[in-house]
């Protein structure tokens, strides 16, 4: 099958809104693909940490981007033969995931790795630029979104499972200053796209979210 002809369900959104579980849901649903987009951006962040690269260092940054070695295997994944599943997920490299996706370089070095994921019979993406940039022509595009309390919330109950310290506030200014980045960012801003649905997930379950995701897909895959 020609790969535009595989079928992409996109769904897009600010950090902790609970995109990642519903496009699992989704995908799984589906038996279609699962694209975690951010991982990609926060491996390069551990790479550059481990390596003490500056959030400024462009190029440096995007020659990390196009030499990642990686591999997903289920819900683990690894960063040149090393488990790196809880380490990609700290706040330090939420922080510096941010930062990575506002480089252009960056971008481009992991866009053909993105779309690489686009196999039989179908793929759900999630991200930032997942509709407007890398799957511009999804069959649906979802923008996933939450208030920032509840977001700041959702991820404090993540970090406290982990055995990660975290504390609200805290979370929530950071979760705010991301917010702006990703929205001010000169490259793929985060936005709602004219032909994305809205779902406001602050009061709904991962259920209740994923069912409306199938339920927008399979209008839009209805015959005629």
């Amino acid at each position: 099958m020609a790969r535009e002809l595989i079928p992409v369900i996109a769904i897009d959104g600010p950090s902790a809104s609970g995109k990642g579980t519903v496009a699992q849901g989704v995908a799984r649903a589906l038996g279609w693909r699962y694209l975690d987009s951010g991982a990609l951006y926060r491996l390069v962040a551990l790479a550059a940490l481990e390596l003490a690269v500056e959030w400024d260092q462009a190029q440096r940054l995007a020659e990390i981007a196009g030499r990642l070695d990686v591999q997903f295997e289920g819900d683990e994944v690894w960063l040149a033969g090393r488990r790196v599943t809880e380490a990609i997920r700290t706040e330090a490299c939420s922080v510096g995931a941010s930062r990575c996706a506002a480089v252009p370089a960056v971008r481009s070095a992991l866009l053909a790795r993105q779309r690489s994921f686009r196999t039989p019979p179908g793929l759900v993406a999630e991200g930032r630029d997942m509709g407007s940039v890398v799957f511009p022509d999804a069959v649906l595009k979802v923008f996933l979104t939450a208030s920032v309390e509840a977001r700041a919330e959702r991820r404090h109950k993540q970090l406290i499972d982990k055995g990660i310290p975290a504390n609200i506030p805290t979370l929530l200014r950071d979760l705010q200053e991301r917010d702006a980045r990703d929205a001010e960012r000169p490259v793929a801003p985060l936005r709602q796209l004219p032909d994305a649905r809205l779902l406001d997930t602050t009061r709904l379950t991962v259920d209740e979210a994923v069912a409306q995701v199938l339920g927008w897909y399979r209008e839009r895959a209805k015959p005629g």
